[in-house]
Protein backbone atom coordinates (compact mmCIF):
# COMPACT_ATOMS: atom_id res chain seq x y z
CA UNK A 1 0.00 0.00 0.00
CA UNK A 2 1.72 3.64 -1.38
CA UNK A 3 2.33 6.15 1.44
CA UNK A 4 -0.09 9.20 1.10
CA UNK A 5 2.68 11.50 2.89
CA UNK A 6 5.61 10.11 0.72
CA UNK A 7 4.90 7.45 -2.05
CA UNK A 8 6.70 4.75 -0.52
CA UNK A 9 5.62 1.73 -1.83
CA UNK A 10 6.02 -0.28 1.53
CA UNK A 11 4.22 0.00 4.41
CA UNK A 12 3.40 -2.10 7.74
CA UNK A 13 -0.09 -3.01 9.20
CA UNK A 14 -0.03 -2.28 12.86
CA UNK A 15 -3.84 -3.11 13.96
CA UNK A 16 -6.27 -4.63 12.11
CA UNK A 17 -10.18 -5.40 12.85
CA UNK A 18 -14.02 -5.17 11.30
CA UNK A 19 -15.82 -2.15 10.88
CA UNK A 20 -19.13 -1.98 12.89
CA UNK A 21 -20.81 -3.94 10.35
CA UNK A 22 -18.78 -6.04 9.32
CA UNK A 23 -18.44 -5.48 5.99
CA UNK A 24 -14.68 -4.53 5.37
CA UNK A 25 -11.65 -4.65 7.39
CA UNK A 26 -10.26 -1.91 9.15
CA UNK A 27 -5.98 -1.77 9.50
CA UNK A 28 -3.59 1.11 10.73
CA UNK A 29 -0.59 1.34 8.73
CA UNK A 30 2.28 3.03 9.54
CA UNK A 31 5.39 4.13 6.37
CA UNK A 32 8.78 2.98 8.11
CA UNK A 33 10.30 5.63 5.43
CA UNK A 34 8.54 8.77 6.97
CA UNK A 35 6.65 7.05 10.03
CA UNK A 36 3.28 8.89 8.67
CA UNK A 37 0.05 6.80 9.76
CA UNK A 38 -2.90 6.21 7.95
CA UNK A 39 -6.37 4.00 8.21
CA UNK A 40 -6.86 1.67 4.89
CA UNK A 41 -10.31 -0.24 4.31
CA UNK A 42 -10.40 -3.58 2.51
CA UNK A 43 -13.96 -4.85 1.33
CA UNK A 44 -15.04 -7.85 -0.39
CA UNK A 45 -16.29 -6.56 -4.17
CA UNK A 46 -18.13 -9.09 -5.64
CA UNK A 47 -17.54 -8.05 -9.76
CA UNK A 48 -16.09 -4.76 -11.66
CA UNK A 49 -19.19 -2.55 -12.36
CA UNK A 50 -19.14 0.23 -14.99
CA UNK A 51 -21.56 3.09 -15.22
CA UNK A 52 -23.30 4.05 -18.16
CA UNK A 53 -23.45 8.15 -18.09
CA UNK A 54 -26.44 9.80 -19.91
CA UNK A 55 -23.98 10.65 -22.00
CA UNK A 56 -23.45 7.15 -22.86
CA UNK A 57 -19.79 7.78 -22.08
CA UNK A 58 -18.59 4.42 -19.88
CA UNK A 59 -16.37 5.12 -16.79
CA UNK A 60 -15.64 2.18 -13.54
CA UNK A 61 -17.43 2.50 -10.47
CA UNK A 62 -16.11 4.46 -7.91
CA UNK A 63 -17.84 3.61 -4.34
CA UNK A 64 -15.64 6.68 -3.02
CA UNK A 65 -18.23 8.78 -5.22
CA UNK A 66 -21.17 7.02 -4.31
CA UNK A 67 -20.31 7.77 -0.94
CA UNK A 68 -19.06 11.29 -0.82
CA UNK A 69 -22.53 12.35 -2.94
CA UNK A 70 -24.52 10.69 0.10
CA UNK A 71 -22.66 12.38 2.84
CA UNK A 72 -23.16 15.65 0.99
CA UNK A 73 -26.86 15.22 0.98
CA UNK A 74 -26.52 14.52 4.64
CA UNK A 75 -24.20 17.28 5.68
CA UNK A 76 -25.07 18.64 8.74
CA UNK A 77 -27.82 16.12 9.60
CA UNK A 78 -28.30 14.30 12.15
CA UNK A 79 -27.26 10.34 11.21
CA UNK A 80 -24.86 8.15 12.64
CA UNK A 81 -22.39 7.34 10.82
CA UNK A 82 -22.84 3.91 10.32
CA UNK A 83 -26.37 4.60 9.17
CA UNK A 84 -24.57 5.87 6.08
CA UNK A 85 -22.27 3.20 6.06
CA UNK A 86 -25.13 0.63 5.84
CA UNK A 87 -27.30 2.61 2.99
CA UNK A 88 -23.95 2.89 0.63
CA UNK A 89 -22.80 -0.96 1.61
CA UNK A 90 -26.39 -1.71 0.82
CA UNK A 91 -26.80 0.12 -2.32
CA UNK A 92 -23.06 -1.42 -3.72
CA UNK A 93 -24.52 -4.53 -2.38
CA UNK A 94 -27.59 -4.67 -4.66
CA UNK A 95 -25.21 -3.25 -7.57
CA UNK A 96 -23.19 -6.17 -7.42
CA UNK A 97 -25.69 -8.58 -6.97
CA UNK A 98 -27.63 -7.62 -10.12
CA UNK A 99 -25.95 -9.64 -12.12
CA UNK A 100 -25.21 -6.75 -14.74
CA UNK A 101 -21.52 -5.12 -15.47
CA UNK A 102 -23.21 -2.28 -16.94
CA UNK A 103 -25.06 0.14 -14.45
CA UNK A 104 -27.08 3.35 -16.06
CA UNK A 105 -26.09 6.32 -13.64
CA UNK A 106 -29.93 6.80 -13.47
CA UNK A 107 -30.25 3.37 -11.35
CA UNK A 108 -27.42 4.22 -8.73
CA UNK A 109 -29.13 7.50 -8.45
CA UNK A 110 -32.79 6.37 -8.45
CA UNK A 111 -31.41 3.83 -5.21
CA UNK A 112 -29.55 6.62 -3.34
CA UNK A 113 -32.63 8.69 -3.73
CA UNK A 114 -34.97 5.54 -2.70
CA UNK A 115 -32.27 4.90 0.65
CA UNK A 116 -32.20 8.60 1.44
CA UNK A 117 -35.94 8.99 1.40
CA UNK A 118 -35.85 5.94 4.42
CA UNK A 119 -32.77 7.70 6.21
CA UNK A 120 -33.78 11.61 6.05
CA UNK A 121 -36.25 13.81 4.27
CA UNK A 122 -34.09 16.55 4.25
CA UNK A 123 -31.23 14.78 2.75
CA UNK A 124 -33.41 13.15 0.03
CA UNK A 125 -35.05 16.41 -1.21
CA UNK A 126 -31.18 17.68 -1.38
CA UNK A 127 -30.05 15.38 -3.69
CA UNK A 128 -33.29 15.11 -5.77
CA UNK A 129 -32.74 18.47 -5.90
CA UNK A 130 -29.56 18.05 -7.86
CA UNK A 131 -30.35 14.52 -9.30
CA UNK A 132 -33.85 15.94 -10.89
CA UNK A 133 -31.75 19.34 -11.99
CA UNK A 134 -34.29 21.23 -10.28
CA UNK A 135 -34.70 24.99 -11.84
CA UNK A 136 -37.17 26.90 -9.33
CA UNK A 137 -39.06 26.86 -5.66
CA UNK A 138 -41.98 25.13 -7.83
CA UNK A 139 -40.31 21.49 -8.30
CA UNK A 140 -39.08 21.90 -4.74
CA UNK A 141 -42.42 22.41 -3.79
CA UNK A 142 -43.72 19.56 -5.69
CA UNK A 143 -41.35 16.85 -4.40
CA UNK A 144 -42.16 18.45 -0.34
CA UNK A 145 -46.09 18.09 -1.13
CA UNK A 146 -45.31 14.54 -2.80
CA UNK A 147 -43.46 13.49 0.38
CA UNK A 148 -46.47 15.05 3.17
CA UNK A 149 -48.74 12.87 1.13
CA UNK A 150 -47.12 9.65 1.56
CA UNK A 151 -46.17 10.58 5.36
CA UNK A 152 -49.62 11.30 5.69
CA UNK A 153 -50.85 7.66 3.99
CA UNK A 154 -48.61 5.86 5.75
CA UNK A 155 -49.78 7.17 9.23
CA UNK A 156 -52.85 7.02 8.45
CA UNK A 157 -52.28 3.52 7.62
CA UNK A 158 -50.23 3.00 10.70
CA UNK A 159 -53.41 3.86 12.88
CA UNK A 160 -55.78 1.73 11.18
CA UNK A 161 -53.49 -1.18 12.02
CA UNK A 162 -55.53 -3.85 15.05
CA UNK A 163 -53.12 -3.24 17.69
CA UNK A 164 -51.58 -6.32 19.08
CA UNK A 165 -52.08 -8.07 21.72
CA UNK A 166 -49.69 -9.80 24.01
CA UNK A 167 -50.87 -13.40 25.48
CA UNK A 168 -50.11 -12.24 28.81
Amino acid sequence: MRCPYCGSLDSQVKDSRPTEDSAAIRRRRVCPDCGGRFTTFERVQLRDLTVVKRSGRKVAFERDKLQRSVEIALRKRPIEPERIERLINGIVRQLESSGEPEIASETIGELVMEGLRTLDAVAYVRYASVYRDFRDAHDFSELIGRLDSEEKAQAEADESRPLERSGA
